[in-house]
């Protein structure tokens, strides 16, 4: 008996969480897939179904055979939504980038702090979070406009003597992506970092290394999973950013978060805007799949 409860255990640990990704992201995809095979139509949702749930198994063959993928069609055909991939792309990368490198020396910071202290570094990490994500990005708003606190002050220092333009361009949206997504970065960071042994750092200086060195040949790449980690958390959402670049990007500042939410709520394309979805999602996948075999290579290193 005791056993038969172990085995039962086990397979609901494993159960568990393929229920979860089951319910909330392959069952939602085949929601957005089945609509982005749909055409546009004025009615309530705005698209006329390939096909429904409802259907009968020889219906659903038929339908099958009839679908069409002229919305994908028309995205490969539209260099707006391709312009908007790529500087999404473009956008993402630049700012995992920049908050990497400033990232990094904060969790270097915290992870060689004395252990009485950490705690309360920690929670300054994360006490933004307490604060509602809209509010933060409303208030780089005033801090970033010409009549803001940063041009004020700079202007008071004497360092400029006309405000800068900074709102609705990328440098505002670089600063709104690396301000919002640096806690995502500095965690995996400090837990990397904070695991690691002190003693390797002494015997590499003891063998002749200079402090530089040894953080080259020892500390970063046992940070690499840190870095690896952190740069998913931030590079993905934020390809698929919304707020940041519509409330802080100008009108050159085109990315597919701002394009989906036109076609769905200004174009009520529901058709299209899925297929713009599914093609997201797909290449999102891409970065998840190179996290996974980073992962199981780590692992079997470990081993």
């Amino acid at each position: 008996m005791r056993a038969l409860g172990s085995s039962i255990y086990q397979r609901l640990v494993i159960i568990v969480p393929y229920a979860w990704l089951l319910i909330f992201f392959l069952a939602p995809f085949l929601i957005v897939f089945r609509i982005s095979l749909s055409t546009k139509a004025m009615s309530v949702p705005p698209y006329d179904p390939s096909f429904a749930w409802s259907d009968s198994f020889g219906d659903w063959w038929d339908k099958l055979q009839a679908m069409s993928f002229d919305n994908y069609v028309w995205l490969t055909g539209d260099p707006l939504y391709m312009n908007a991939y790529l500087q999404s792309l473009q956008i993402a990368g630049i700012s995992t980038l920049l908050t990497l490198i400033i990232a990094y020396p904060i969790a270097y910071g915290m992870a060689q702090a004395p252990r009485t202290i950490r705690p309360t570094l920690l929670m300054l990490v994360i006490l933004p979070f307490w604060t509602s994500f809209l509010i933060r990005v409303y208030s780089w708003m005033s801090i970033l406009s010409t009549t803001g606190l940063l041009n004020q002050l700079l202007m008071a220092l004497g360092i400029i003597h006309e405000p800068l333009v900074i709102l609705n361009t990328n440098t505002a949206v670089y600063i709104g992506m690396v301000y919002s997504y640096l806690p995502f970065m500095v965690l995996p960071l400090y837990s990397a970092l904070e695991k690691m042994d002190g003693t390797l750092i002494e015997a590499a200086q003891d063998l002749g290394c200079t402090p530089i060195g040894a953080f080259w040949r020892v500390t970063f790449p046992l940070s690499i999973p840190g870095v690896v980690a952190g740069c998913m958390l931030v590079f993905i959402p934020a390809v698929g950013e919304f707020v940041i670049p519509d409330l802080l990007g100008g009108s050159e500042t085109l990315m597919i978060g701002k394009v989906l939410w036109t076609e769905f709520y200004s174009n009520t394309d529901w058709p299209l805007a899925s297929a713009v979805a599914t093609i997201l999602l797909l290449v999102l996948v891409v970065p998840i799949v190179f996290f996974q075999h980073f992962q199981a290579k780590a692992d079997e290193k470990g081993r």
